[in-house]
């Protein structure tokens, strides 16, 4: 796992690694979420929509996520919050190796001063992408 440090890390972000391809990732990454009772609203396919216009980008895929029970609170407490909510998983393929990169929750409650019951609401996420990565 990289936590902001290394080769083109970025503070705040969270990044693991994950064997198999982007493809595979991102399948069990849907299906762990379904199995949590959440939502996926979209699969951004960025590479795909890349090649539709003649441009290149490696294997790049966003998962946008979540739960409206879980995040209309947050939204309530801290309107601007809907500017990071739905939660994303971006899966991209780094050399070969599939990589699974998501924003600090801590970082989010953070941002948007939330209380600790409400920045629990968001911390869901690290447990999902061990679970994908694990």
């Amino acid at each position: 796992m990289v936590e902001g440090a290394g080769k083109g890390a970025v503070p705040g972000i969270i990044t693991k690694d994950r064997s198999g391809s982007v493809d595979e990732a991102v399948a069990e990454l849907t299906r762990l979420i379904d199995e949590r009772g959440m939502k996926v609203f979209v699969v951004v396919d960025h590479s795909g929509e890349a090649g539709r216009v003649g441009l290149e980008l490696r294997d790049t895929k966003l998962v946008i996520f979540g739960s409206p029970a879980g995040g209309t609170p947050v939204m309530q407490a801290s309107p601007l919050a809907a500017l990071d909510l739905p939660l994303k998983v971006l899966v991209w393929d780094d050399g070969g190796q599939t990589r699974v990169s998501y924003t600090d929750p801590g970082v989010l409650a953070e941002r948007y001063q939330l209380r600790e019951a409400l920045a629990a609401r968001l911390a869901g996420i690290g447990p999902l992408t061990d679970a994908l990565t694990g």
